[in-house]
């Protein structure tokens, strides 16, 4: 994507995902919709976790899920349908069992702005009972292996 190169990342090799504003994306304000944020988030942290290995089938197979516990964005700019922008992400914590947190940053390369910044975290739950659970060896494995340090990851227990 044009200017990629020029934008400022909050910490290094991103997993991106390329967006362009839709119509549809936009609330009465004219700008991108809370709602259409969270949803980016969404789509981002999935592909990005997929891309590691841990896949839906990996999910299935072991009846495990990391479900979102907690969302924290700051809408610092506004995007606006037709605006080309690029959302990155990092895992950013995890705590060897249970927990686990990742980062976001949404920039539009057209002017190099960030427009929100964002952190989530995450608990493993049984998928059947959705009840809390030990993550299983091989979300540990990936989880483990992929958080990047200097990040907003997980508070000390």
């Amino acid at each position: 994507m044009t200017g990629e190169s020029t934008m400022q990342w909050d910490l290094p090799d991103p997993f991106t995902l390329d967006i362009t504003v839709r119509n549809e994306d936009t609330d009465r304000l004219g700008h991108a919709n809370n709602v259409v944020y969270v949803r980016w988030l969404e789509e981002v942290s999935w592909a990005h976790i997929e891309s590691l290995g841990m896949t839906w089938e990996l999910h299935e197979a072991t009846g495990k899920a990391m479900a979102i516990t907690r969302t924290e964005i700051d809408y610092l700019a506004s995007a606006n349908a037709g605006d080309r922008l690029v959302l990155g992400t990092w895992l950013t914590g995890y705590d060897g069992r249970f927990r686990s947190s990742r980062q976001f940053q949404l920039i539009r390369p057209a002017d190099g702005k960030t427009l929100v910044r964002a952190v989530s975290t995450h608990a493993c739950v049984n998928m059947k009972t959705q009840r809390p659970s030990r993550a299983p060896g091989e979300f540990a494995e990936i989880l483990g292996a992929a958080v990047v340090a200097g990040g907003r990851g997980l508070a000390a227990d």
